[in-house]
């Protein structure tokens, strides 16, 4: 009985199909795994880019008015008495 090796009696002598078989699962593995670390990593630094959440509900809309009223006054689509009176109204 020696020269068979430790089969077991199960049968499992794939010879190279089965080797090759074997690394292609392990290359499939690998690359998930590599694949969830990218995307952890995206998603933690995506979370981190948006920086922490406004205090308010409405502070960022508020922010965001601002912005697109200093905006149009730079490129002219309002006057500096428009401009004042948005500023007025939102508070700013």
């Amino acid at each position: 009985m020696m020269g068979r090796g430790y089969n077991y009696g199960y049968g499992m002598n794939g010879g190279w199909l089965g080797g090759i078989f074997m690394l292609l699962f392990g290359a499939v593995i690998v690359v998930g795994i590599v694949l969830l670390v990218i995307w952890a990593v995206r998603s933690i630094s995506r979370h981190r880019a948006a920086g922490p959440p406004p205090a308010h509900p409405g502070e960022a809309g508020h922010h965001e008015a601002i912005a697109i009223a200093k905006r149009r006054l730079a490129s002219g689509e309002i006057t500096k008495e428009q401009y004042d009176e948005i500023m007025r109204t939102l508070g700013g």
